[in-house]
């Protein structure tokens, strides 16, 4: 299995003078072994980055500090507890996380309700002339802009109930949403997909096979759903699926950040006492909510691959994807 959370890290510092300028590189290391090798391993990075910088390569001197996995460097969060190749993982804002090398999950966000001003520029500026014309001509500038106002008004509330009626139609967005999942299963009819309802869309987890994900299937099953861009990237960079356990901290009430709130995971923040009483009170809020809830599954329910049944178990057990709760 591909490394896809390191359990110790480490940063390696090397300085040099280069025609006339000083030069400095910093890398990060990681391994799960020791801080001694995740050492050795930011030292090892940092002297390729500097020979390469020095030989003319244009490369940042500083990798970004994160949790989230970027393209070279893997996801760096605190390990709650392994299950064979599935790590959990508290991510940056103290939700728990399900990562996995090669059980595919897919997010998908629905379509949100229109809202605002839904009025084209053009019209809205037409509007406002035709009511400031009018007030004007009936004897005052301040009745023209009132009528102006009164115009746009009442023309943006009724394109914006017209819009939110068909954005409600044909199911809502969710029906909408699960449409091209229906479509792939009915295409594909060896595959065998569970569907999930989040508090912002579906989750999708693909039971019939494992995949890589950097492979063209993973992307192209991907594109089929409809999958959020970003989620679909950040899979790609990080060589894992990720799925979401547990509620985000907000939509339970609470507002605090988890402490201390870093840009990046170190071991010595574990026993905090403000960590520690954060993550106390997160979790006895959370105990009343769900992170998703089962919907219905989809395809040839019979083809199921082994680890992907250990994936499923562990992530419907910890989501509570079979509870009767709000989704948070």
């Amino acid at each position: 299995m591909a490394m896809i959370v390191p359990a110790h890290w480490a940063e390696a510092r090397e300085q040099v003078k280069h025609r006339g300028r000083r030069i400095t590189v910093r890398r990060y290391g990681w391994s799960d072994e020791s801080e001694a090798a995740a050492q050795a391993h930011a030292q090892a990075r940092t002297r390729e980055a500097l020979d390469a910088i020095l030989a003319g390569a244009d490369l940042p001197r500083r990798e970004r500090r994160t949790n989230y996995g970027v393209a070279g460097v893997p996801i760096r969060e605190q390990i709650v507890s392994r299950h064979d190749e599935v790590v959990v993982t508290r991510n940056s804002y103290g939700a728990l996380c399900l990562n996995t090398p090669d059980v595919l999950f897919a997010d998908i966000d629905l379509a949100e309700p229109p809202s605002g001003c839904v009025l084209p520029l053009a019209a809205l500026a037409g509007l406002a002339a035709m009511g400031f014309a009018a007030g004007f001509a009936l004897g005052h500038w301040a009745l023209g802009i009132a009528l102006a106002g009164v115009v746009v008004y009442a023309a943006n509330a009724w394109l914006l109930r017209r819009r939110r009626a068909a954005h409600a139609g044909n199911g809502g967005a969710e029906a909408r949403a699960f449409a091209p999942i229906e479509a792939f299963a009915t295409a594909h009819p060896g595959c065998h997909l569970r569907v999930y309802r989040t508090p912002a869309g579906l989750r999708v987890l693909a039971m019939h096979r494992r995949f890589d994900p950097q492979e063209a299937e993973a992307a192209q099953l991907f594109e089929a759903l409809g999958t959020d861009p970003l989620y679909a990237l950040m899979c790609r960079l990080q060589h894992c699926f990720r799925a979401r356990l547990t509620p985000k901290p907000w939509r339970i009430g609470i507002s605090r950040r988890i402490r201390p709130p870093v840009a990046a995971w170190s071991a010595g923040q574990a026993t905090l006492p403000g960590r520690l009483a954060w993550i106390a009170d997160y979790e006895a809020r959370s105990a009343g909510h769900a992170a998703c809830r089962f919907l219905r599954a989809l395809g040839d329910t019979t083809a199921v691959d082994p680890q992907a049944e250990r994936v499923r178990a562990l992530h419907d057990d910890l989501s509570r994807a079979h509870a009767d709760l709000p989704l948070a």
